[in-house]
């Protein structure tokens, strides 16, 4: 069974600036079931964003914001339920895994987050880059995290730099099972620096990524940082090959 396809609105965030309503208007009109916003939308505020994804008829499975604690706390809660979405995406830059005791400390502050997530009826879940899948003292650093955090913290994976520090990601996805439910898809040479292209264009294997994720995954969520090519002609392109593939469902062949 296809799970729905998304688009990480950062991919577009340059044309947002510009004309807000134009761009999610063409993505829904590609086809795309849903998007997960970031926290400072850019061209818009949080409510008329919510609500041009109402009228508009796109789903919001998840949101990248701070990790909601301390000051953020209520900020990220506000956001969350004026999005009326309920889960929760954030991580930690590479300085905090550097060491086993780094790694424990910013599991711990993970698992603050996802208690106050879960005292909102929400969850909470980390985004990977390439330093996750680093190792420390001979372990990867994404298995120690395992080891610390609190079982119903999640995992979207962002299978391209998994791809980037040369780990399978369609092991890692296997690996992480249901704990995965969201799946970041982008392409590209999977080389640090280099800009990325349609999904399709570069070097993951994503049937196979597709295939470990199956009955797992429940959303495939298209981002690319920078790109190679125009970046709405990449953001149609990873649409067709991902639906026309058989690979997500979108809402229109």
């Amino acid at each position: 069974m296809t799970v729905p396809i998304a688009l990480q609105l950062y991919t577009v965030r340059e044309a947002l600036v510009k004309d807000f309503a134009g761009v999610l208007k063409k993505i829904a009109d590609i086809g795309y079931v849903g998007v997960e916003p970031i926290f400072d939308l850019p061209g818009t505020t949080t409510a008329e964003a919510a609500r041009l994804f109402r009228e508009l008829g796109l789903e919001v499975p998840s949101a990248h914001t701070p990790l909601p604690v301390g000051e953020d706390a209520n900020r990220v809660l506000d956001f969350m339920a004026t999005m009326g979405c309920q889960r929760i995406v954030s991580g930690k830059g590479p300085d905090s895994f550097e060491t086993m005791h780094l790694i424990k400390q910013t599991c711990d502050l993970f698992n603050q987050a996802q208690a106050v997530a879960a005292q909102n009826g929400l969850a909470f879940g980390i985004h990977n880059h390439w330093w996750e899948f680093l190792q420390v003292e001979g372990r990867y650093v994404y298995q120690v995290m395992l080891e610390h955090l609190d079982p119903d913290v999640f995992f979207e994976v962002d299978t391209y730099w998994v791809k980037t520090v040369g780990v399978d990601p369609a092991q890692v996805v296997k690996e992480l099972g249901p704990r995965a439910p969201l799946l970041h898809i982008k392409d590209g040479p999977a080389v640090k620096g280099e800009p990325q292209v349609a999904v399709g264009d570069g070097v993951l294997d994503f049937p196979s990524i597709v295939q470990a994720a199956e009955g797992a995954a429940e959303w495939l969520i298209v981002e690319l940082d920078r790109c190679a090519t125009d970046m709405m002609e990449a953001v149609e392109k990873s649409y067709q090959y991902l639906v026309a593939g058989g690979l997500a469902r979108g809402n229109k062949s």
